[in-house]
């Protein structure tokens, strides 16, 4: 049994809250739009960091991270993309994948949508955790966390971090 804590959609933003929930997982899954390494490395330094590189990741987070992820845990096979789509409308990178390889739980990002949906044609679960950051056109910053036992998905929780703002700048 593993607790999980996914996120997507940094975009170089991290606060306490963030990483109180972080400090709960036994693994962290990032799916894409880290934003910078620091970000990856302040996760990683909490608990074992799973990501994807998404659309705005830099040279220096794709050198770190692939563009997609195949992994197992606990018995599930996960498919992670950045770019992937949703049941029904996968994009061709992610139908192409999950056409050759089945996979229990397919996850991806950069909709800044959360959304958890089975897709029953695949039978596979379906996740996007939304958008934890503070750039993008999302009102509510958004991550999931869950426990995978076995074959299955439990406890699942959509954690809410209030509005998304403007961050900042250190002269204001």
């Amino acid at each position: 049994m593993k607790r999980i804590f996914l996120l997507s959609d940094t975009h170089g933003y991290l606060d306490q809250r963030i990483l109180h929930y972080a400090e709960q997982a036994d693994e962290i899954w990032h799916a894409g739009d880290m934003g910078k390494l620091e970000v990856c490395d302040q996760l990683n330094a909490i608990a074992p960091l799973r990501g994807v590189y998404g659309n705005i990741d830099g040279h220096r987070v794709r050198q770190e991270y692939p563009e997609e992820l195949y992994f197992e845990c606990e018995g599930c096979r996960i498919y992670m993309i950045h770019i992937g789509g949703y049941p029904g409308r996968y994009t061709p990178k992610a139908k192409a994948f999950l056409d050759r390889k089945p996979v229990d739980l397919f996850i991806s990002g950069h909709s800044h949508i959360l959304k958890v949906v089975q897709d029953p044609k695949r039978q596979l679960l379906h996740m996007n955790p939304g958008a934890c950051g503070q750039h993008g056109f999302h009102q509510t910053r958004t991550a999931l966390q869950f426990v995978v036992d076995g074959k299955e998905f439990k406890d699942l929780q959509v954690i809410e971090f209030g509005k998304r703002g403007k961050i900042k700048s250190e002269e204001s």
